[in-house]
């Protein structure tokens, strides 16, 4: 048996929050006996029938695209793509700044080994069950107030210890990565701990 702990977050390709804490699971990976996998969420189904800035909702509807894509990849391939498609395109939207356009995600696709012409489903709703269905598993154990991302963790019982974050920035890297993860994981492993925030004061960082 494997004395490594499975982590798995649930991601939207176009949350740069959401990308600095897959940057800093990747870093826990690292120095801790944990194994990262992904799947996808989306901000698009999580904003649907919530109360919106119109000008918040013409930027969700940019982000169906990469999502259905994303779907779409791991129906053909099975989720253990995600990772790497995940990172070409986080690469392209939140470090060059490139959008989510059209090419931009054939250029992840390409980049990422993947099928090129699985970009025709940025603009289908052949996937959106699938995707829902995906965005549901994510957010079944941690509820409906939270937002992108959210991870999921074995707990000591073998439930499930799911949570919403860690909301962070920039991504820690080596050891201090590493005693993130361990706090992170004993507040959410703590019954009946519900919420620890504090005003953002400061943008992204992916430096």
């Amino acid at each position: 048996m494997s004395d490594r702990t499975p982590v798995t977050m649930y991601f939207d390709p176009s949350c740069p929050w959401a990308w600095l804490t897959s940057r800093w699971l990747l870093e826990v990976e690292r120095v801790r006996p944990v194994d990262v996998s992904f799947r996808v969420m989306s901000l698009g189904v999580l904003n649907e029938n919530k109360e919106i800035p119109e000008s918040y909702r013409e930027v969700i509807k940019e982000t169906w695209g990469p999502v259905r894509v994303a779907i779409a990849a791991e129906l053909k391939y099975g989720p253990e793509v995600l990772g790497r498609l995940y990172t070409e395109l986080g690469n392209r939207i939140h470090l060059a700044r490139a959008g989510r356009g059209r090419d931009v995600m054939i250029d992840a696709l390409r980049a990422a080994g993947l099928d090129e012409s699985l970009v025709a489903a940025a603009d289908s709703t052949e996937y959106d069950q699938r995707l829902r269905e995906s965005h549901e598993a994510g957010m079944r154990p941690v509820g409906e107030d939270v937002g992108t991302p959210v991870v999921h963790v074995p707990g000591p019982d073998g439930s499930v210890v799911a949570f919403f974050g860690p909301v962070v920035t920039p991504a820690p890297t080596g050891e201090a990565a590493g005693r993130l993860w361990d706090g992170v994981l004993l507040v959410a492993g703590t019954d009946g701990f519900f919420e620890l925030k504090r005003t953002r004061d400061r943008e992204p960082s992916f430096v």
